[in-house]
């Protein structure tokens, strides 16, 4: 949470203050935001558990996993963190990412962790934050809307009950269309049950509204119950599908699949593996980063900008500020510590931020409150973890990627500016091939046309007696042969005396390649005797322009001034012609050549 600056402070103490943001809001916390804390904190961690016990699945990892990395961050986005309202861990997106370049191997999701906590860490403290400003929301909006498509089909096989599917999207869809006869009736009923069940949950939550204080106590006492049901939703859910799992299991009988046995007990802290051991030798750590790949840009940058996204919405939602370097840092730190707990990579969640902030939390101390949740989970019930459907993980996974879908956003880019349209389809269609083609495809193509538009700035060409060029933009290299070209063309194309006004007040940079360009431009012009004026130059490109001392440059701070120029040379020009005119019709006809 940002806080702002005291008067009287040192630097090395506002430096502190900047990097560990607990020292900000910790001095002024009470009672009543305790409370607060406590409440949203056990709501979150209600949610965090089954949902990581979920991601673990979707990032094809032992359900232990999804524990394991979701405790390190919170505590640790406490102390570093500048949103009060975010919280740390697994989400869909990073598992699906975590499966695509982790191989479904603990030994690479946690390396991948430490590893993109290091680069994360390094851009914090590099300041490089402004980088995630580089992709675009098509492109983000085209992953998120393919990733919530291909991770609710990759749970289909779960809610059917069948088994040996493989993981890619295309060949997911065949099988699973091709085996369907071989679906589990027990598994089918209660995986469509429990999405009925959190689809009926989400929906009384929404429609529900405060009790007026004129409606009976018994209704305005059942309001706050059911509400905090609905939003616990996903912990009753699979509770509920827990007890009838154990229920058949005591019976003798079970028709459901199970998610089976968990480790009991905390994860040992030791480093992440540089090294994997394999049956006929090791695999060295230069061999698993090379395996890793693209994995080690994309994953560290998916993972910031989600978090950096989250915190913006809800800080502006909240009316406080945050700092993206040090979101960085936390993220960075986060990763790297998680890593010593056997975590895969992870970053800030959209639903728990929303449960988070609508429960009213007060401080990042919430994220305290959920951690120390998620290891008491840990600590004592692992062993009624094995009762678990994975019917109702798949379900609780559906429910919470599918409102992920953004079928607006294709209607409004065609409405405000369909050439977005293109990297949106470019990335969205991409990502159900490979996720790692699809975002750097839609980057690509979002780069293309940023770079279009700089190459190609408009420029607006008006002849009201001289010509007029206003360019629309600032000039840099790629944009000095069109800029040249149009004037020339344009001013070799208009009645002959020409004078040619450069109108410079949309422009605010310009670099050494134009400067070039429009020195040329003045020579070119002067030998077809054409003046080109420059007008409304912003102080920076006159400054540039004056210390490149170009032949001809004459500058005028309006256009009037100008214009007014340009009409005294060009009577100038036609008083000099008449003159010449008469001065040779005097002369004999056989003296005028």
């Amino acid at each position: 949470m940002w806080v702002p600056r005291e008067p009287g402070q040192r630097w090395w103490q506002r430096e502190v203050r900047r990097r560990l943001p607990v020292l900000g809001w910790l001095p002024r916390y009470s009672l009543s935001c305790l409370r607060l804390d406590l409440t949203a904190g056990v709501t979150v961690g209600l949610t965090v558990v089954p949902q990581a016990l979920a991601y673990a699945e979707v990032a094809g990892l032992p359900v232990q996993y999804g524990l394991y990395s979701s405790f390190v961050g919170c505590f640790v986005y406490c102390l570093l963190g500048t949103a009060k309202d975010v919280t740390l861990g697994p989400t869909a997106i990073m598992s699906l990412l975590v499966s695509s370049y982790a191989f479904h191997d603990p030994a690479y999701a946690v390396l991948l962790a430490f590893l993109s906590g290091c680069i994360q860490l390094a851009m914090g403290l590099l300041h490089l934050g402004f980088l995630l400003d580089f992709v675009s929301c098509p492109v983000i909006k085209g992953f998120t809307s393919a990733a919530s498509i291909t991770i609710s089909f990759n749970q289909v096989k779960n809610i059917l009950g069948l088994q040996g599917i493989p993981r890619q999207f295309f060949l997911q869809v065949y099988e699973t269309l091709r085996r369907i006869g071989e679906t589990r009736a027990g598994d089918a009923i209660l995986g469509l049950s429990c999405l009925a069940a959190l689809a009926g949950l989400r929906a009384m939550k929404n429609r529900l509204h405060p009790a007026a204080s004129t409606e009976p106590l018994a209704t305005r006492a059942s309001i706050p119950l059911v509400r905090s049901c609905a939003t616990a939703r996903n912990a009753l859910v699979v509770l509920a599908a827990g007890l009838v799992a154990y229920s058949f299991q005591v019976s003798g009988s079970q028709p459901l699949t199970l998610t089976g046995s968990v480790p009991r007990g905390l994860p040992p802290f030791r480093p992440p593996p540089f090294s994997k051991a394999v049956p006929n030798g090791t695999v060295p750590f230069g061999r698993m980063v090379q395996d890793m790949g693209a994995g080690l840009a994309v994953v560290p940058l998916l993972g910031v900008l989600e978090t950096v996204a989250i915190a913006k919405a809800f800080a502006s939602q909240n009316d406080y500020r945050i700092d993206a370097n040090q979101e960085l840092l936390a993220m960075g730190t986060a990763n790297i510590l998680g890593s010593f707990f056997s975590s895969y990579p992870i970053t800030g969640s959209f639903g728990r931020t929303a449960v988070n902030a609508q429960t009213g939390v007060c401080t990042p101390m919430g994220g305290l409150v959920t951690g120390t949740l998620v290891l008491l989970s840990l600590a004592y019930l692992t062993s009624l973890f094995c009762y678990i459907p994975k019917a109702a993980l798949a379900a609780v996974i559906i429910s919470a990627v599918v409102p992920m879908f953004d079928a607006r956003i294709f209607r409004t880019l065609w409405r405000v500016k369909r050439l977005d349209l293109v990297p949106l389809c470019v990335t969205f269609l991409l990502c159900f091939w490979e996720v790692q083609y699809g975002i750097m495809a839609g980057m690509l193509v979002s780069g293309i046309l940023l770079l279009y538009s700089v190459a190609r700035p408009p420029i607006k060409v008006l002849e009201q007696g001289v010509l007029l060029v206003q360019p629309g933009s600032s000039l840099h290299f790629p944009a000095a042969d069109h800029l040249r070209d149009i004037i020339r063309d344009r001013a070799l194309a208009a009645s002959s005396p020409c004078f040619v006004i450069l109108d410079g007040h949309h422009i605010t940079s310009i670099d050494y390649t134009a400067v070039v360009g429009l020195a040329e431009l003045l020579q070119d012009l002067h030998k077809h005797s054409i003046s080109l004026v420059f007008c409304s130059l912003q102080d920076p490109v006159l400054r540039t322009l004056l210390a490149a001392d170009l032949e001809g440059f004459r500058h005028f701070p309006s256009w009037e001034e100008a214009a007014r120029c340009s009409e005294a040379e060009l009577e100038v020009s036609r008083t000099a012609c008449i003159d010449s005119t008469g001065e040779s019709s005097l002369l004999p006809a056989g003296l005028i050549q």
